[in-house]
């Protein structure tokens, strides 16, 4: 056992990262390893990124209304949950959220478009003259998270002063069938290749708590390596009334601290960002996702789903002694 501790001490302090094997086995230490594991992610995390905690916020620009079926998904048209549908917002409010988030502390605003891809060449540029003013009356860094994108409509997002793109893998690419059959694992890494390839910065992670298994956990963890992503976004399951995974409740804080710390040891170099379902999975051990190796989270709302008040995760922030990344 010594001789895997002292290996992955190094490989992830080299900025090398974890393999494979030694990522499953992370996802299976017991608890009593855990203050040893947090030891080692909290060098890891401080060593390559600092004391600097990112702050991000999104706008749900357009809810519900998806062809998808994804399984864990509120919006996806499998669920019967009672949440708002509405089309596209107008560019006004989208420039309103913006500076709603700049006020919570957020250094980057996302808009988030519900559907397979945002094909609507109005719909677009629509988003497009937002990102525009955002960037120069809010100041504030811009992402969009529009669904499988062309190359080419990065390509002009990014000439309206885009910065990021966002789009999750969700799961592994073994688990993927079990949790959305409406569209093919390869469209979606494709897209990710093609908004690297048009030069945006590149966010994409996944979703856990779905059904998948340890496996599945780190394959997803090797393909966002492979992928090279720039910033990977950690969610948990928040399982909402009316979807197929409504009752399921299977991770435990603890769990969620092994997968963020498997992240981070995999990713040395990566922003890893803790967003949905911290609060209802993390519960009272939410601090410690940052000493897991998170270097950002969501502040505000989610999509469908309520978060806590931006205050108290500046507070918890400041608590540490680590600092919010200023715009």
């Amino acid at each position: 056992m010594e001789e895997f501790w002292k290996r992955v001490r190094g490989n992830a302090a080299s900025g090398e990262g974890i393999g494979a094997e030694d990522a499953l086995a992370v996802l299976s230490l017991p608890q009593p390893d855990l203050w040893r594991l947090l030891d080692i992610t909290e060098g890891v995390r401080r060593r390559f990124k600092g004391d600097g905690v990112r702050l991000c916020s999104i706008v749900n620009a357009k809810s519900g209304l998806c062809s998808e079926d994804c399984s864990f998904c509120s919006q996806s048209r499998r669920s019967k949950a009672d949440i708002r549908k509405y089309p596209l917002i107008g560019e006004e409010e989208m420039v309103r959220a913006a500076r709603e988030a700049k006020a919570r502390g957020a250094r980057e605003f996302s808009i988030v478009s519900s559907g397979l891809a945002m094909r609507n060449r109005g719909e677009l540029e629509r988003v497009g003259n937002a990102i525009e003013r955002i960037r120069s009356e809010v100041g504030i860094e811009t992402c969009v998270s529009l669904g499988t994108l062309s190359a080419e409509d990065v390509s002009y997002l990014l000439s309206r002063g885009l910065r990021s793109l966002h789009h999750n893998l969700e799961t592994s690419r073994s688990f993927f069938p079990s949790m959305c059959t409406t569209h093919d694992y390869e469209e979606d890494v494709r897209a990710v290749r093609e908004a690297k390839a048009a030069g945006a910065w590149v966010c994409c992670g996944g979703i856990f708590g779905i059904g998948e298994t340890d496996l599945d956990r780190v394959e997803l963890a090797m393909t966002l390596r492979e992928l090279s992503v720039d910033s990977i976004p950690v969610n948990f399951l928040n399982p909402v009334p009316g979807t197929p995974v409504e009752g399921r409740r299977e991770l435990t804080p603890f769990d969620c601290l092994k997968i963020i710390a498997m992240m981070r040891l995999v990713h040395p170099r990566r922003e890893i960002i803790v967003c949905g379902g911290r609060e209802v999975n993390l519960r009272d051990l939410q601090s410690l996702m940052f000493a897991a190796g998170a270097t950002g989270t969501m502040a505000g709302n989610y999509l469908t789903t309520a978060g806590r008040p931006a205050e108290d995760d500046i507070r918890m922030i400041r608590d540490l002694g680590l600092a919010v990344l200023p715009v």
